[in-house]
């Protein structure tokens, strides 16, 4: 039996990255890793980096600073050598000055290529020599056909990806720069690990893709499946309760799809379709391909077909050229179409990208004006509809213990935490029917309605 190595992956941004990070400890338990909540005596320490936030990479350089401590005194104590790997985008972007950076990282690759992780580690591990390792293909149809058949457990929530890649060249984003082109999974590997999920435990199954709604996976028969036939194809799984997915983009949102939101019950009525920005102009310079007004239309097809259909949207906020027009055109669409959550950033140039040249920058007084407001109207339209939530029942998962004694946490349909007491260990796990009771600025509060009411495994969630 190979002795068990301790394993520390620190995860950083999207859901997609929580998904890889399980996906590396995969590869890498049968050479004996084990995760562990700790860099501090660990035998490979692994920072799955994301590039889309600001300063990105310098917040990893700090990590870094902290991870070479313990790397040290490891080493110090006499301990064998600790591996320090830089994955993800960030590694992918700037793997070289990384490298020339920070001289104690060992390995760097990219989010295509964790599934070469043991030969990777081979190499790090060779007596001869100091073997320091760049790996950024972008082979995904060769990672996914790699990557382990079993897949961990993951809880009674877990992620699934589906889709992986960009095809949009948004001008201020760098995903097709670090996750290269659209790629789908064949629907039978999809269908195969949504069913080991489900037989290890899990109930809520969320779907993830870079625009998870473009998914055109082969279908096992021949032809393709829409993520709308997946959908369908999911729904069919015995003791599989839930279904999301995202992120998605607006340009791929079909028939299809919609219909699937007013057919499918397991599927959940909260949809995150990010805008970015509400004046024309500005979605041009963003080539984003989609107008304001085919956003409006979009949002008013799918709350026809499912009319307790909620949104959550991602906003950029001082893109270069935005004038006062063009701002207000963005608050006004979230003032009439009302978003239950949402991701609001400053714009800040990205190396590399299209917008990170253009001229007409904003100042950055006046994006954190603006930003401001938004993300006050943001704030207050997230709390009116918590607070219009008291008084309505919810089948909610019980997924964790709460911050109070007896007190245990789950999700709505929304995605709104949902806190309940009195109720025994073994509810963990379980869907069960809540009357809302107290709405705060970020959860709610809820007790049950009747036991009898519990499990609830396909109704249309809210009531």
């Amino acid at each position: 039996m190979t002795e068990a190595k301790k394993l520390f992956v620190k995860t950083y941004g999207c859901q997609m990255n929580v998904y890889d990070s399980q996906r590396m400890q995969d590869v890498l338990a049968p050479l004996g890793y084990q995760s562990v909540d700790s860099a501090e005596g660990a035998d490979m320490v692994i920072l799955n980096t994301c590039h889309i936030r600001e300063k990105a990479a310098e917040k990893v350089f700090s990590d870094l600073g902290r991870v070479r401590k313990h790397k040290e005194a490891k080493e110090a104590s006499g301990g064998d050598k600790m591996i320090v790997a830089v994955a993800g985008c960030v590694a992918q972007a700037e793997g070289a000055e990384l490298m020339k950076r920070e001289p104690m990282v060992d390995m760097v690759f990219g989010p295509q290529t964790y599934h070469r992780l043991p030969e990777m580690v081979a190499r790090a591990n060779r007596a001869v020599g100091r073997n320091r390792i760049v790996d950024t293909d972008f082979p995904a149809e060769e990672k996914f056909d790699h990557l382990p058949e079993q897949v961990s457990k993951q809880g009674y929530s877990a992620f699934l990806a589906i889709q992986e890649g960009c095809d949009k060249f948004c001008t201020f984003c760098v995903v097709p720069y670090t996750r290269g082109a659209e790629y789908s999974r064949p629907g039978a590997d999809v269908i195969r690990e949504a069913k080991q999920l489900v037989a290890q435990g899990t109930r809520e199954l969320t779907l993830l893709g870079q625009n998870v709604n473009a998914y055109h996976g082969e279908a096992p028969n021949g032809g393709e499946w829409t993520l709308g036939r997946l959908l369908r194809e999911l729904a069919e799984i015995d003791g599989l309760d839930r279904i999301r997915y995202t992120t998605s983009h607006p340009r791929d949102v079909d028939e299809d799809l919609i219909s699937a939101h007013r057919d499918i019950k397991k599927l959940m009525p909260f949809l995150h379709l990010p805008v970015q920005a509400g004046g024309d102009r500005v979605l041009q310079a963003m080539n984003r391909k989609h107008t304001n007004a085919d956003y409006r239309d979009i949002a008013k097809r799918l709350k026809d077909a499912c009319p307790d259909l909620a949104l959550s949207s991602d906003f950029i906020v001082g893109f270069p050229g935005e004038s006062d027009k063009d701002f207000e055109d963005t608050m006004e669409i979230v003032r009439d179409i009302t978003f239950i959550q949402a991701f609001s950033f400053k714009y800040s140039p990205r190396p590399g990208t299209p917008a990170s040249a253009m001229e007409l920058q904003v100042p950055e007084k006046v994006k954190t004006e603006r930003i401001m407001r938004l993300q006050a109207l943001l704030a207050e339209q997230q709390l009116t509809f918590n607070q219009n939530s008291v008084g309505k029942e919810m089948d909610v998962l019980l997924e964790r213990h709460g911050k109070y004694e007896g007190q245990l946490v789950g999700k709505s349909p929304y995605m709104q935490p949902v806190h309940v007491s009195g109720l025994p260990e073994s509810a963990l796990g379980q869907i069960v029917r809540l009357k809302i009771t107290e709405a705060l600025p970020n959860s709610l509060g809820g007790e049950l309605v009747d036991a009898t009411q519990s499990d609830q495994k396909s109704e249309r969630n809210v009531a």
